[in-house]
């Protein structure tokens, strides 16, 4: 996640020289591209913490210490 980052809540992901962003709320992927298994690592990954995700989110969004 990036300081004033933009809406939809998301995070970003990087392989190698690839990067994605993927949203937090539905776990899809928004922009990018990784390959498949490693997305696959990276849902799996988000799906157990997407309350962290967003709360983090929420904290960076009003400008509060993670």
């Amino acid at each position: 996640m990036y300081m004033r980052d933009h809406d939809p809540p998301h995070f970003h992901a990087r392989y190698g020289e690839q990067e994605a962003e993927f949203s937090i709320n539905d776990l899809r992927l928004l922009v990018g591209e990784l390959p498949r298994r490693i997305t696959s690592f990276v849902l799996d990954w988000a799906f157990l913490h997407r309350e962290e995700l967003l709360s983090n989110w929420n904290a960076i969004r009003d400008e509060q210490p993670l």
